[in-house]
């Protein structure tokens, strides 16, 4: 029997709600349709020459509890972009992670930076929400997604003018993201069974990842070594959150990142 992963238990927790949302997908197209134009997201993290710093907002995790307890996002937001953070990532998963639509709100009128959603896409309603409530880019788990729905939930991010992130774990997870027409892919670090980091995970499947995509590392990012490494792998930006938000200086945490340069690929 498979072994259930955390990502699992917060899939099927979001699929049950999907499954009782019963509100006309046309009436939030139009909505996401009528929403402002958006900052931006991945053309933010190829800019430049530097290493992006997609910086994280987060109060708690279902592994490490309470990280941040009086987490004030706009605070946050505006300490990051001192620090020179290219994008924001604020979480917005209520039950799992503390976040809500208010805190990515927040941040992102606090600061002009790119704002990601970071949460558990399921359905063409979570991509809808994403760009109705501000944000600049939508996150897309390949192992929590279908080999239907992927393609479809990242042709609609693009309709209506939203960048995806798309995720993956392993190299069969990123040649489905790039075959389902993926354009920025994250590569996530974190073992989902175990919690453990594969530090040289990123480094292995970025050559897979092609030329022309904008890539992102995730996880076990602690400091400026681990952002070199990555920059010389040719990573165009890393995504931190715990190191940053437990920070007693955010700013000059995002600081000690940021200055590194990248390799170009």
């Amino acid at each position: 029997m498979a072994v259930a992963t955390y990502l699992d238990r917060i899939v099927a927790a979001h699929r049950r709600a999907a499954a009782t949302d019963g509100r006309p997908l046309e009436d939030l197209h139009q909505a996401a349709a009528a929403a402002p134009p958006t900052r931006g997201f991945a053309a933010a993290l190829a800019a430049g020459h530097r290493l992006g710093v997609i910086a994280e907002v987060k109060r708690r995790s279902p592994s490490r509890g309470e990280l941040a307890p009086g987490l004030d996002p706009a605070a946050l937001a505006t300490s990051y972009h001192a620090g020179g953070a290219a994008a924001l990532s604020v979480l917005t998963d209520a039950e799992f992670f503390g976040g809500s639509a208010a805190d990515l709100a927040g941040a992102r009128r606090a600061c002009p930076l790119p704002v990601l959603r970071k949460d558990f896409t399921v359905g063409p309603r979570d991509v809808l929400d994403a760009r109705i409530m501000g944000a600049d880019a939508v996150l897309l788990i390949v192992a929590a997604l279908g080999d239907r729905e992927l393609p479809e939930l990242v042709g609609l991010a693009a309709e209506v003018g939203l960048d995806a992130l798309v995720e993956v774990h392993d190299g069969a997870e990123a040649d489905r993201a790039l075959a389902a027409g993926a354009t920025l892919v994250g590569v996530n670090q974190r073992d989902l069974t175990t919690f453990e980091v594969d530090h040289d995970l990123a480094r292995r499947l970025r050559s897979r990842l092609g030329h022309d995509t904008v890539t992102v590392a995730e996880s076990g990012i602690h400091g400026p070594g681990d952002a070199q490494r990555l920059a010389d792998a040719g990573y165009h930006a890393v995504l931190v959150g715990e190191a940053l938000v437990t920070s007693a200086d955010p700013a000059g945490a995002v600081r000690g990142l940021a200055p590194a340069a990248r390799v170009r690929t």
